[in-house]
């Protein structure tokens, strides 16, 4: 197997994040020590483990990016974090006159007292996105939404320690059991002592005779969760809410990361949004138009009244003031413009045929009453 991590997984450089999983766990399977027949698959699987710790870190996998394959492993052997914002590539300057990323850790461990990546505060889960789709009316009133998930979850079978409860134990040779080890570099500040996690045991000083048949020492598993969600009244297409501590658990004990919520709201067979306001097209007919009326309209609170004006033109429209969506985290609501449209009827009875001939023939117009009628009908009145 490739020394490349992509190689080591057999995934393409521009792979996504559960393509590079789905590879972990396919070649995980694969070489596992307890399964596997191959002579080298304890190596082989370190190998994937490494891969895929860094090519689902995002700042890591950046960094592995910029740096390549050779650098990141010196730079990590070095004991530089290459994962964290900020440290760059903590060689890329050291050899023309300037000093490049890294340059923080060395200062810290000459004037900080040491620590290193051992010091630094355990970072949170990873934030994990679903998508969420409601009704515009369930969208108006808010509405209390509940749904399922796939996530990683803490391992019942181990607790999330990785290893069977009655697994044996002994001290991590590698460390003594302290977790750490120590490690001495030439710097152009001097001599540099760096203290960074044991790698043979991950930091914990111990080390199991078997790991968890369940995660495969992972410490979590994917589950399917059920979670209910509040949305708010006037949430609008596109955006997200956010549940805390609902995302993926630390690996390192930090707390879970976030779930993050994208609402998509259903298109309506009547009303067209624009923001907080509301679009509504009201057939009418031709005397409506000429001599006005009071008239209904649908609102997603009800009907609602509104005075046609006598002469009101085809694709007029009138304005609702408050009839429209509620503003998110604000006072009050949008609008619901409503757009007129005049209905010219598809067939007409004698008396209705005889008026509108008279109707047209007082406007000065003599004409017969075929297609196109009404049309001639408006541009006389």
């Amino acid at each position: 197997m490739s020394e490349d991590f992509y190689d080591v997984l057999g995934v393409s450089s521009d792979a996504s994040t559960e393509e590079i999983k789905q590879a972990y766990r396919e070649k995980a399977t694969e070489y596992h020590p307890d399964v596997s027949d191959d002579p080298n698959a304890e190596e082989k699987f370190k190998k994937i483990q490494k891969a895929k710790q860094v090519l689902t870190d995002e700042e890591k996998r950046q960094a592995y990016d910029r740096m390549g394959h050779d650098r990141y492993e010196q730079a990590e052997k070095h004991g530089f974090d290459a994962g964290e914002s900020g440290a760059g590539d903590p060689f890329g300057g050291m050899g023309g006159g300037g000093m490049g990323g890294g340059l923080g850790d060395i200062f810290e461990q000459v004037f900080g007292g040491g620590g290193g990546r051992g010091r630094r505060r355990p970072r949170k889960g990873r934030d994990l996105r679903t998508e969420l789709e409601i009704d515009l009316e369930e969208a108006y009133e808010g509405v209390e939404k509940q749904f399922s998930v796939e996530r990683p979850e803490e391992c019942d079978n181990c607790g999330g320690a990785g290893h069977p409860p009655d697994a044996d134990a002994r001290t991590c040779p590698e460390c003594q059991g302290r977790g750490q080890v120590t490690q001495v570099q030439q710097t152009p500040l001097g001599r540099v002592q760096q203290t960074t996690p044991c790698r043979r045991c991950e930091g914990e000083g111990t080390l199991y005779s078997e790991r968890c048949s369940e995660c495969r020492g992972e410490g979590y598993v994917r589950n399917e969760a059920t979670l209910t969600v509040e949305v708010p009244a006037g949430i609008q297409d596109g955006q997200t809410l956010r549940m805390e501590g609902e995302g993926a658990p630390s690996p390192e004990g930090g707390r879970h990361g976030d779930l993050l919520i994208d609402i998509a709201v259903r298109e309506h067979e009547e009303f067209e949004r624009e923001g907080d306001d509301l679009r509504y097209r009201l057939p009418i007919s031709f005397p409506q138009a000429t001599f006005g009326d009071t008239v209904e309209v649908p609102t997603l609170d009800g009907a609602a009244e509104f005075e046609i004006p006598k002469g009101t033109q085809s694709g007029e429209t009138f304005r609702l003031e408050g009839k429209g969506m509620p503003r998110l985290r604000g006072r009050g609501s949008g609008d619901l413009y409503v757009q007129v449209q005049v209905v010219t009827p598809e067939s007409l009875n004698e008396e209705q045929r005889e008026a509108l001939e008279a109707f047209a023939e007082a406007g000065g117009d003599e004409i017969e009453v075929t297609e196109g009628f009404f049309e001639k009908i408006k541009r006389a009145f």
